[in-house]
């Protein structure tokens, strides 16, 4: 595997390779793209092609081999999730005290750190950055030419973000900083300032199409138009989409949406035993997390397609086999552009109480019930 394995975003990865090839790699990089872009992928990429032990060529511009020992073991935290997975399950392992100052980092290679959201709050913490602070000042590589600190989202906590700001001040030469982010405002205007950006741009919807008849026969061509628009131009996001758990998660979102419109026809006797019900199965665990996260992404994405059609644009919408469905929608429920900005804001308010630990099922609950009286 090599650059050229890489889907779309030419000019970028280009910019990119010949910053390697001209030995000027920059301390600070941010890579901004849609979830699913490829920008963690692209990371690895970049810390394999300046570390390489055996560097070809393609193109005209540096390339990694994928098979010495520091790109094999940088390969190695390509499945994040699963690293991540590992590493919450030897935190639980530990004692009650030892397990509240242990932060999630990821290390396949000595000289490349991964900072992923320590759970449950996803966000990056203060002990990570000290001690990806540490890593910089005090572990120079010992293996790799360059180190590489890759931190896999913009969601820090206030206190992580400004001790990062320490680091961005005064770099230590070996070392390269790579944030990955959906959206570069959500970083302080500091940190943003003392990077570089790079932004991976979405692939056209024929495009990924195409890509995903060739990658993943088995979908029909329904079943791609859908998965297509669902990704927003993001490859991966395309290739890996499980469109049976989107599929189910959009019908618990489409069942809340019903009740707090029907209810908010203000008949006198609402009838919430079926949202109850339903929301109940979101209660707690790892697994009641990941299935409100995607109950929450589906949601959103109706809602926005709500908008799109409250606007005119219904050929914009995603989830383009629901479309008469949302169209009668609006046309019985009589939906305006204020009811849709507090469903969304309603939206963001559930997602702020999951990483303040509220319970889900409750927070799902006041959501439907505030939208039904608005």
């Amino acid at each position: 595997m090599g650059f050229r394995e890489f889907i779309g975003n030419a000019v970028t990865i280009t910019h990119l390779r010949e910053s390697v090839r001209a030995g000027r790699f920059p301390h600070s990089l941010i890579l901004a793209g849609p979830r699913g872009a490829g920008k963690y992928t692209l990371a690895l990429m970049l810390a394999k092609a300046v570390n390489c032990l055996n560097p070809t060529e393609s193109g005209g511009l540096p390339d990694f081999c994928d098979a010495c020992s520091n790109c094999t073991r940088i390969g190695l935290a390509a499945n994040l999730e699963e690293r991540v997975a590992e590493a919450v399950a030897a935190r639980d392992d530990l004692r009650e005290t030892d397990k509240r100052e242990t932060r999630i980092l990821i290390q396949t290679h000595p000289d490349v750190l991964i900072v992923p959201p320590d759970p449950p709050q996803l966000l990056i913490k203060l002990g990570q950055v000290r001690q990806a602070i540490h890593a910089a000042y005090y572990r120079p590589p010992t293996e790799a030419r360059r180190a590489f600190t890759i931190f896999t989202t913009s969601a820090f906590m206030k206190e992580a973000a400004n001790s990062l700001l320490k680091l961005l001040e005064e770099p230590p030469d070996h070392t390269s900083l790579i944030l990955l982010t959906e959206n570069p405002q959500e970083l302080l205007p500091t940190i943003r300032s003392r990077a570089v950006i790079h932004r991976l741009g979405a692939l056209p919807t024929a495009d990924l199409e195409t890509l995903l008849a060739q990658r993943r026969p088995e979908l029909k061509p329904q079943q791609r138009a859908l998965a297509a628009r669902l990704a927003e131009g993001a490859v991966g996001r395309a290739l890996d989409i499980d469109l049976g758990a989107y599929l189910a998660s959009r019908q618990d979102a489409q069942m809340i949406l019903r009740t707090a419109l029907d209810s908010s026809a203000a008949t006198g006797g609402s009838d919430y035993s079926q949202l109850f019900r339903t929301t109940d199965g979101y209660r707690g665990g790892a697994d009641g997390q990941e299935k409100t996260i995607n109950l929450l992404r589906a949601l959103g994405s109706v809602i926005e397609d709500l908008l799109l059609i409250v606007a005119g644009t219904p050929q914009l919408i995603r989830n383009v086999d629901l479309t008469a469905e949302l169209e009668r929608l609006v046309r019985d429920s009589a939906l305006t552009v204020e009811w849709i900005d507090g469903a969304a804001r309603a939206l963001v308010q559930v997602e702020q109480g999951m990483r303040r630990n509220l319970l889900r099922s409750l927070s799902l609950d006041a959501m439907a019930v505030a939208l039904s009286r608005s």
